[in-house]
């Protein structure tokens, strides 16, 4: 059997770090180890073939580092590049391995928490223009209505540590006002990247009431939980000892200051290159 090693977490900057999170609350007893690409962060506008190279690249890196599972807790990873990764390269790179994403845990959820089928997606540019969430939704729910709102302001503003400023207040009510305008009968609200959770206080003050929000972490959380009942064979090659490890892709030191404030406790982070 394969040797075991930790989970793997990957997203291009911060934002994947409150998947983390919710993940190391849900399995304290596992291993995880987390890599950022802050270096080249965001991946956001980046083209589809940019995306895929990069993340491509940092699963590499992970499983260098030992994790037979890694989740790409990055909505535009999950969107531009998943696919393409667990299609054409797992099989030669390492079959036996496993890459899972966000946008399919979200997307399930749906089910069981939309009264009316009538969906509100606010993402970044590059996760809307994939259509990753319509395609998702018409695939599980096909008579599910899908609104998006692209909101390209929210990433800058929450990494600038900008929670409760007046322009904050100013986007996230222009892009709910602008999405819930055009789509009024909207009953569910997933948000459609990882930085966003923390700007729930604000968004709950911009949404109708009534309205269910979507937080990726806990759900991410609980469908691999699943997963994991349903793949025993990785369940037992993952390691447990507790244990958090962090690299990035920029100066260490700067990475510690903001992951510090996304996860909400003190990080120390290595660095690892970028592995071309």
């Amino acid at each position: 059997m394969p040797s075991s090693g930790p989970i793997g977490v990957f997203d291009s900057g911060y934002g994947g770090l409150t998947v983390l999170r919710s993940l190391t609350a849900a399995f304290p007893e596992y291993d995880f180890v987390y890599y950022g690409d802050n270096a080249r962060a965001p991946y956001g506008g980046r083209s589809f073939e940019v995306v895929y190279r990069y993340t491509l690249e940092a699963v590499k890196q992970l499983f260098d580092l030992g994790a037979p599972l890694v989740i790409l807790a990055c909505n535009t990873a999950s969107a531009k590049a998943l696919r393409t990764i667990q299609q054409r390269d797992l099989p030669g790179l390492a079959p036996a391995n496993r890459v899972l994403g966000v946008i399919r845990p979200s997307v399930e959820y749906l089910g069981q928490a939309s009264r009316g089928g009538h969906i509100g997606v606010v993402g970044t540019v590059g996760t809307v223009l994939s259509e990753s969430y319509p395609l998702e939704i018409a695939k599980l729910y096909p008579d599910f209505k899908v609104v998006q709102e692209a909101c390209p302001m929210w990433v800058p503003l929450i990494e600038n540590q900008e929670l409760a400023s007046e322009g904050t207040e100013f986007f996230v009510r222009q892009n709910l006002t602008g999405l819930f305008s055009r789509a009024p009968e909207t009953d569910t609200l997933i948000l459609g990247c990882t930085h966003y959770p923390l700007l729930l206080p604000l968004i709950q003050r911009f949404v109708p009431a009534g309205v269910a929000i979507i937080d990726q972490g806990p759900v991410v959380a609980d469908r691999l939980r699943d997963y994991l009942v349903r793949h025993p064979e990785m369940n037992e090659r993952l390691s447990r000892g507790g244990q958090l490890a962090f690299y990035t892709s920029e100066d260490p030191l700067r990475f510690n200051a903001s992951a510090s404030f996304f996860l909400g406790r003190s990080v120390f982070a290595r660095h690892l290159p970028v592995r071309r």
